[in-house]
C-alpha cells in the first residue's frame, strides 16, 4: 500500500545500511497540518514499519509527479470513482498458519496475477448502490451535477451539489457528490482548509438517515484516505476502525486498517488485524505480505518467509512492492537459503531493483552506478586528501570519545549483525550536525567544515565506527543511490577484517580511503584479534546537480 503521510525517518547506518525503515515521499506543497499526528510520526517509533512512500524511482526535483497524479493514482481515489461511474451509468492472536508449501517449491515463483484479476472481475460485476429510495428521485439533478464533476468544471460542479444539499439536505448522494467535488477542486487547488471541508462533509453524508451501506462505505472509505494524506493518521484509524465495526466481514476494509496501525507506528495493532484478515481468508496475499513484514520487523526470521514468499506469488494488488521483495530475500540469506537471489531477480525485473546487487530503494535515474570508486572518479580528490593527510588527528580524538568501559561508542540497532559488538559516533546525520559530538572531536570537525559535499549530503552521514572481533555484519544494501560511501581506516588489525562488495572484497588500511556505493550489496568481516577502527564520511554522488542535491528529501 502506498501512501504520502509522515517525515522522513532517521536512519543509523554503521559501515552499511539495510533499507529497513524507509521513508516515504514528501509533497513540499501540500503538507500535513495535524499538530497532533505530526508530533507522532510513524517511523518515529523504534520497531516501526514504513508503509508509506515511493519504493523505486525517486523522480528528480524538476520531474516530479503532479500532485493530481498521486492523489488519482490511489486505490481509495479509484474506487469512489468506479462507484460514482457506477451509478451515473445504471441507475492478540495466534500466527495464522501459512499455507504449506510442495517440497518442489524451492525457487522463487514469478507471481501470478490470474487470482487477482479473476478477485478484481468478480467485485466489478456487483454495483453499488449509491441511491436511496428518495435520491432516485432527484437522480436526473444528481446526474447533471455528477456530469459537471466529470467534464472538470468543479466549480460549477461544487455550485450545483451546494444547491442540491441545500434544497435537499436529507439526500446522501446530494451531499456525497459536494463532498466528491470539494476533494477535487481542493486537489487542483492544493488547497489543506477545502480538504478538510471535503473530510467533514464525506462524515456528513455516511451519517444521513437512510443512507445506502455502499455509499457510506464509500464516504468514510475516502474520508479515512484523505485524512491519511493530510497526516491526519490517528483520524483515519478511527474512521476506519468506525468501517469495520459496520462492515466486520470486509476483508479489504481490515487490510485498510492494517496499514493504518503500521503508519501510527503500531506493530502489535497491525499485527493482530492481518492476523484476524488471516484467519477469514487464509489465502489473502495482501495480508500475508504484510505480516510477514512485521514478523521480519521482530526478528522472526524462518516464520516470515512463507508469508513474504506465499504473499508475493499471490500477484494480488498491493503486494507488488519493492520492500517485500528486499525483505524476503534478506530472510532467506540470513537462513543460508540461496534462492533469495532468484527473489532479487524476480524484484529486478518488476522494476523495484536497479540490478541483483544493487537494491537501493530511493533512487534518482540514471546516476553512474558501480560498487568501488577512486577518489579521482569522485571528483573529491581534495576532500579524501584532507583525509588521509590527517589520519593521525582523526584518530587521536577518535580514541579520547571512546567509552572505556566498553571500548565502544552507541550499539547499532538496526538488526544488520549476526553476531558481535558494532558502535559508532555520529558527528553529521541527514545534512546536520549530530547535537554537540563535535565539542569531543573538534579538530575533525573542523577539516569536514568545508567539503559540502560530505557535511551537506542530507542522504547520509559522518560518523566514527568501531567493531569488536567476532562480528559479522550480514549482506545488506543501502537506501539510496545518491551517496558514495568513504572509509578512512584508522586502527585496522593486520589481518581478519574485510569487507565484501558484490563480488569484490578488499581490506582496510590504516590512513587510506576506501570508496563504495553501499546501494549495492555489501557484508563485513571482523575476525582480528582486537577491535577495528574506521571514520566514515557519505558525499552526495558526483553526478547529482547542485539543485538535486539541495531538493532531496533526506535520509
Amino acid at each position: 500500500m502506498v501512501s504520502a503521510s509522515s517525515p522522513s525517518s532517521v536512519h543509523n547506518d554503521d559501515d552499511d545500511q539495510a533499507a529497513v525503515h524507509l521513508p516515504p515521499m514528501v509533497i513540499d506543497d501540500f503538507v500535513p497540518d495535524d499538530l497532533r499526528d505530526s508530533l507522532h510520526p510513524y517511523d518515529g517509533e523504534a520497531e516501526s514499519i514504513d508503509t508509506a512512500g515511493v519504493l523505486v524511482e525517486e523522480s528528480l526535483p524538476e520531474e516530479s509527479v503532479e500532485l493530481g497524479q498521486v492523489l488519482t493514482s490511489s486505490k481509495f481515489t479509484q474506487e469512489a470513482d468506479s462507484a460514482a461511474d457506477t451509478e451515473i451509468q445504471t441507475e492478540p492472536l495466534a500466527e495464522p498458519e501459512p499455507q504449506k508449501e510442495t517440497p518442489k517449491e524451492t525457487e522463487a515463483e514469478e507471481p501470478t496475477e490470474k487470482q487477482a484479476e479473476e478477485k478484481l472481475k468478480e467485485k466489478a460485476k456487483k454495483k453499488p448502490k449509491l441511491f436511496n429510495k428518495f435520491d432516485k428521485t432527484i437522480k436526473a439533478e444528481i446526474d447533471a451535477a455528477e456530469k459537471l464533476r466529470k467534464k472538470g468544471k468543479l466549480d460549477e460542479a461544487l455550485k450545483a451539489f451546494e444547491a442540491l444539499v441545500q434544497k435537499h439536505p436529507q439526500s446522501p448522494r446530494s451531499r456525497y457528490g459536494k463532498a466528491q467535488a470539494e476533494d477535487y477542486l481542493a486537489e487542483k487547488l492544493r488547497s489543506n482548509d477545502l480538504l478538510q471541508k471535503a473530510i467533514n462533509t464525506y462524515r456528513e453524508a455516511a451519517e444521513l438517515p437512510d443512507v445506502t451501506s455502499d455509499l457510506l462505505r464509500a464516504a468514510l472509505k475516502r474520508r479515512a484516505e484523505r485524512q491519511q494524506f493530510l497526516g491526519r493518521i490517528r483520524g483515519s484509524l478511527a474512521t476506519l476502525e468506525k468501517l469495520v465495526e459496520i462492515f466486520p466481514e470486509d476483508i479489504d476494509l481490515k487490510n485498510d486498517l492494517g496499514v493504518a496501525h503500521l503508519l501510527l507506528g503500531d506493530n502489535k495493532g497491525a499485527r493482530k488485524v492481518f492476523g484476524e484478515v488471516l484467519v477469514l481468508e487464509p489465502s489473502n496475499g495482501f495480508a500475508k505480505v504484510h505480516f510477514g513484514f512485521i514478523l521480519k520487523s521482530e526478528n522472526k526470521i524462518p516464520e516470515s518467509i512463507p508469508y513474504l514468499k506465499e504473499g508475493l506469488e499471490s500477484g494480488e494488488p498491493g503486494t507488488d512492492d519493492g520492500r517485500f521483495y528486499f525483505h524476503l530475500g534478506d530472510a532467506l540469506q540470513r537462513v543460508g537459503d540461496e534462492s533469495a537471489y532468484h527473489w532479487y531477480e524476480l524484484g529486478h525485473k518488476r522494476g523495484h531493483f536497479a540490478s541483483v546487487w544493487q537494491r537501493s530503494l530511493y533512487n534518482v535515474a540514471g546516476l553512474k552506478a558501480q560498487p568501488w570508486w577512486t577518489p579521482k572518479e569522485t571528483g573529491y580528490t581534495d576532500l579524501v586528501k584532507t583525509l588521509e593527510r590527517n589520519w593521525r588527528t582523526i584518530r587521536d580524538e577518535a580514541l579520547a570519545v571512546i567509552d572505556q568501559n566498553t571500548g565502544s561508542f552507541v550499539p547499532e540497532e538496526e538488526n544488520l549483525r549476526e553476531k558481535g559488538e558494532w558502535g559508532q559516533n555520529t558527528l553529521w546525520q541527514q545534512g546536520k550536525k549530530a547535537g554537540a559530538a563535535c565539542q569531543g572531536v573538534p579538530k575533525t570537525c573542523a577539516l569536514l567544515e568545508r567539503y559540502s559535499e560530505a557535511t551537506g549530503c542530507k542522504r547520509g552521514q559522518i560518523k566514527f565506527s568501531v567493531m569488536q572481533p567476532g562480528t559479522h555484519v550480514w549482506p545488506h544494501t543501502g537506501p539510496t543511490n545518491c551517496r558514495l560511501r568513504m572509509h578512512l581506516g584508522l586502527v585496522i588489525p593486520k589481518q581478519g577484517c574485510r569487507i565484501r562488495c558484490t563480488d569484490i572484497t578488499r581490506e582496510w588500511e590504516e590512513g587510506k580511503v576506501l570508496i563504495f556505493d553501499d546501494s549495492f550489496e555489501h557484508e563485513v568481516w571482523q575476525d582480528a584479534d582486537s577491535y577495528r577502527l574506521i571514520f566514515i564520511v557519505d558525499v552526495w554522488h558526483p553526478e547529482l546537480t547542485a539543485h538535486q542535491r539541495q531538493t532531496l528529501s533526506p535520509i
